[in-house]
């Protein structure tokens, strides 16, 4: 009998934290199992998964005292993937098994009452942990052997059952090694910009949201393309690099939304909630440490609030703050979660509660028409660059249909005013206009007084706040990237300064 330890890890959001696990197996005494170090109800449970696993699989249970300790003792830890470290520390301390070849080793899995190893959420973001704190070696579960793969520099061993993670430390077998080649999950949607009848002012907004970055709001009756052109917003955006797809995967793999064969996310996600979501469910939480919500699932893509009013105010100005910084940080008994959620948002809503197809047909009170669109608050709408009214479709639009352009046309200016904002902010490391703070462009990419005459204006009447302000320069580079302009000229700063001054309501 005596000491043993292994290794694995505990998540908070999408951080990981390399975890100790030391089994102390004494001689004498009671037999029983002590788990020490804030372990949750779930881990708690796992002594007696683990003891049968061990069973199971032909393996004698320690009939002794057993402590096993998870360090740092301090941290909070839950789930189940502590599992197969666990059985491992315990066989280790028992001295059934060597334990050279734990050293260097996380192991990660929930282990079956059979022996069986399940698969558990968060493996990309453990492993990138482990990575980050000298590890060099990993056994998952099989099935998550496509996930594990990629982390570069960590080698990655699969196994089915804890039997055969037994036979390895014996050096009686061999694990499965992971694929060579890591597969990309990519978007198999066949919509396209063409698809939408008429709304140029709306395509063209959808072009500079795209191109910029920015939060764009569609207001019309319904049956006008809301939808469809808030859909095909995803296809004018490029494929994610490699430390964007890590980090969107990440993301997934902690809210448990990857494929097993296909695990990369490497094309913009596209997130849209139904209005009957929950706050938890839109910004992220649940019980013990919160879960990603669909902003942070949406990061480095698009999240769309079809029905934007009916949303209600409560769940609406939760998206204040992440649209303001990037991220959701959720403060809950265990401890703050940091999730990324840097999205695009985009708002589709009708004009009223009874939408006809046309205006003049509208039987709403125009009390109830302000309640109405109301529910979008003033701080809320401030955050939003493109506010646009959608035209009701005609018997001229339905015929012409065929003239608009395609997603491949638009994506290509959009992708060479893309390059030329990536060019501008390398060294700040911005990717986009929409990132870019406004003290910078006011400062030290300040326009001359005759280019931002009308903004000023603006200002001074109280048409505009000075957040709003700010984000009328950031749309207006975004209009001279595209119009292949060095700097914005006072046609851009209208144009941006147009998006936002329009009675919608």
């Amino acid at each position: 009998m005596a000491l043993r330890r292994t290794w694995a890890v505990a998540l908070f959001g999408v951080d990981g934290v390399l975890v100790e696990i030391e089994a102390d197996v004494r001689k004498g005494g009671l037999p029983s199992v002590q788990l020490l170090g804030l372990p949750d109800t779930a881990l708690q449970e796992s002594k007696n998964r683990v003891r049968a696993a061990v069973q199971n699989c032909q393996e004698d249970w320690p009939k002794s005292c057993v402590t096993l300790a998870l360090s740092p003792a301090a941290l909070p830890k839950a789930g189940t993937s502590y599992d197969l470290a666990l059985a491992c520390a315990v066989l280790a301390g028992a001295e059934q098994v060597p334990a050279h070849r734990l050293e260097g080793t996380v192991l990660l899995g929930e282990l079956a009452l059979d022996g069986r190893i399940r698969p558990v959420r968060g493996l990309l973001p453990g492993l990138l942990a482990a990575r980050r704190e000298g590890i060099r070696r990993a056994i998952v579960p099989v099935e998550g052997l496509a996930e594990a793969r990629l982390v570069d520099g960590l080698e990655v061993l699969g196994a089915e059952r804890l039997s055969e993670v037994v036979d390895w430390l014996r050096g009686q077998g061999e694990l499965v090694d992971g694929p060579g080649e890591v597969v990309s999950r990519r978007a198999t949607s066949t919509e396209d910009l063409a698809d939408v009848l008429g709304q140029p002012e709306a395509r063209w907004a959808l072009e500079v949201s795209a191109a910029g970055g920015h939060h764009l709001l569609l207001v019309g009756p319904p049956g006008t393309g809301k939808t469809m052109l808030a859909r095909r917003l995803s296809g004018l955006l490029p494929e994610l690099s490699r430390q964007e797809a890590l980090e969107v995967t990440a993301i997934h793999s902690v809210a448990g939304e990857l494929s097993a064969d296909a695990p990369l996310v490497a094309d913009p996600p596209f997130v849209a909630p139904h209005h009957s979501t929950s706050v938890p469910g839109l910004i992220g939480g649940g019980a013990g440490l919160a879960r990603p919500g669909a902003v942070s699932r949406a990061h480095r893509g698009t999240l769309f609030l079809d029905e934007a009013c009916e949303f209600g105010p409560q769940r609406l100005e939760a998206l204040r703050t992440a649209l303001e910084e990037g991220e959701v940080r959720l403060s809950r008994r265990d401890g703050t979660l940091r999730y990324p959620a840097r999205f695009q948002l985009v708002l589709a809503t009708n004009p009223c509660p009874c939408a006809p197809a046309r205006d003049a047909d509208c039987h709403c009170a125009p009390q109830a028409r302000r309640r109405y669109f109301g529910k979008l608050s003033g701080p809320l709408l401030d955050r939003v660059d493109l506010r646009v009214d959608m035209r009701p479709v005609t018997a001229t639009t339905m015929r012409a249909g065929g003239q608009a352009e395609s997603t491949d046309v638009v994506r290509k200016r959009v992708s060479r005013a893309r390059e030329v904002a990536v060019q501008r902010w390398a060294s700040r490391g911005w990717q986009t206009n929409g990132e870019v703070p406004g003290p910078v462009l006011r400062r030290e990419f300040a326009l001359p007084d005759a280019v931002t005459a009308l903004l000023d204006r603006g200002l001074d009447v109280g048409a505009l706040t000075a957040r709003g302000a700010d984000r009328c320069l950031r749309v207006a580079w975004t209009l001279a990237d595209l119009d292949g302009s060095e700097r914005p000229e006072a046609e851009h700063v209208a144009a941006a300064l147009a998006f936002r001054e329009r009675r919608l309501a």
